[in-house]
């Protein structure tokens, strides 16, 4: 008997129920300090209400997943699922509400396709739960859209009459492929990780790939270090609740003092699990891995540090621009990618955490790695012909639009690139009979591709998609 599962039978679910009862006492006390705001504003039934509602079940899901993995108590799963519906029931209204406000479906901005993807990733992991009995799914999708509606809080959501280009029919039937599709290509990434776990895959190996992950978060984040150890971030007016701009496809940047040293801490913290990793393996040296993991609990340590930080300088605060003279306010809304990134790495982390504690609970409470990977199969089986379908729709919808059926513009070249990987999954699985982890980890690719091209390429890559 494995160490991990002998701790979960020496410590049956009756005893362990200290997380299940704090999850639900924060939920409510969060819930009914909500509920007594809104009833001072006279205004119950609102999205930003019902969003808020959505974020407090999600989060409550997400830390009793997690907490499955610290504990090993099963019944945290079934109260995590729970938890997820009732999350996704508030996120339903609340996309609902904005449908009836708007008088049109929520795809017209990032915002409203956030909404969308949120909600799709939420049912399919409630599919997965119930349908395949993959219980632990949540684990991955769950801090996923728990980010998502963070992200949403600090996007702007103002209700705006559509754009010439948006006023169409095949703006509904474009969008709702896509988010149907990249929601697929979400769960089929999950199943894939839950493959490689299933598959006995190493677990200094997911050591590596995570301390990776963070590294290339923050070193994302560090391209906007500044001399003397400064972040650049956006100048934000808080009036019209938009980021200032010198001119056109220009923002004007503020540097906070001295918090671009806490986030090149971080990150060095972050490759130091990665760097031992690699020492242990060309020594020879499995011990070296015990100071591996250690790394890991100081760079979480770090990186709650670094988020707590991030949140106090930036949130209603002025600082000094290079491109300008006078002092220019700042606000989270301001970057709310950079506060995803913080998010997504704790996250990462804590999951990681999670398989190195209680690697034994997690496979039993998995299928077997054969019904894993059939069911990431079928998922991309369904993801790929809503892509083919998302392409398709949108070069005749830009051929109405624009005259042309493809432009080569950044987003139809990214979402082409998109097609292409899972093409290739399909395409190697049915020819070569590639199974197992080669096609596992062209499934996580492929997520990773769907990511870049619905966040990245959206603000890094402006184009004729840029109100999107």
């Amino acid at each position: 008997m494995s160490r991990a599962t002998a701790s979960i039978e020496r410590h049956p679910a009756s005893s362990n129920n200290g997380l299940l009862i704090g999850v639900a006492l924060g939920m409510a006390f969060l819930t009914f300090m909500a509920f007594l705001s809104v009833v001072k504003q006279g205004n119950l039934f609102n999205e930003s209400n019902l969003l808020y509602l959505a974020l407090i079940f999600y989060g409550g899901a997400s830390a009793l997943y997690i907490g499955f993995g610290v504990t090993g108590v099963e019944r945290y799963v079934k109260f995590a699922s729970i938890a997820t519906a009732i999350g996704f029931a508030a996120n339903t209204l609340a996309a609902g509400h904005r449908w009836y406000i708007a008088g049109r479906p929520p795809f017209a901005n990032i915002y409203e396709m956030l909404l969308s993807f949120v909600w799709t990733v939420a049912l399919l992991t409630l599919v997965a739960e119930r349908k395949y009995k993959v219980k632990v799914i949540g684990t991955v999708t769950m801090p996923l859209a728990v980010t998502g509606v963070i992200l949403m809080q600090l996007l702007p959501s103002a209700v705006h009459p559509l754009v010439p280009a948006l006023q169409s029919t095949w703006l509904q039937v474009h969008v709702t492929l896509a988010m149907l599709a990249y929601a697929a290509c979400a769960l089929s990434f999950a199943l894939a990780m839950m493959f490689l776990i299933r598959d006995q895959m190493k677990t200094e190996t997911f050591l590596a790939v995570t301390s990776g992950m963070v590294t290339a978060i923050y070193l994302g984040i560090m391209t906007r270090f500044e001399k003397w150890g400064g972040l650049a971030v956006s100048a934000w007016d808080a009036q019209n609740k938009e980021e200032i701009f010198i001119q056109k496809g220009v923002r004007l940047m503020v540097t906070i003092p001295d918090l671009g040293w806490i986030l090149l801490l971080v990150l060095l913290a972050s490759v130091v699990p990665l760097a031992i990793y690699g020492m242990a393996k060309w020594r020879k040296r499995e011990n070296f891995l015990t100071a591996a993991n250690r790394a890991v609990f100081i760079g979480i340590a770090l990186q709650v540090i670094a988020l707590g930080g991030f949140i106090l300088r930036t949130r209603g605060a002025a600082y000094a621009s290079p491109d300008a003279d006078g002092l220019y306010p700042t606000a989270l809304a301001a970057s709310p990618f950079i506060l995803s990134g913080l998010i997504t790495a704790i996250f990462a982390s804590l999951l990681y955490l999670m398989l190195y504690w209680r690697r034994a609970g997690l496979e039993r409470l998995l299928p077997n790695a054969d019904a894993l990977d059939r069911i990431t199969y079928k998922t991309i089986g369904i993801a790929f012909p809503l892509l083919t379908a998302m392409i398709a729709v949108g070069a005749y919808w830009a051929n109405q639009t624009w005259g042309s059926y493809w432009s080569w513009d950044p987003k139809e070249t990214w979402a082409a690139i998109t097609w292409l990987v899972y093409a290739g999954y399909l395409h190697m699985r049915i020819t070569r009979g590639w199974r197992g982890r080669r096609a596992a980890y062209f499934a996580i690719l492929g997520f990773a591709v769907v990511m870049f091209t619905f966040f990245g390429v959206t603000y890094l890559l402006p184009g004729l998609h840029a109100y999107a």
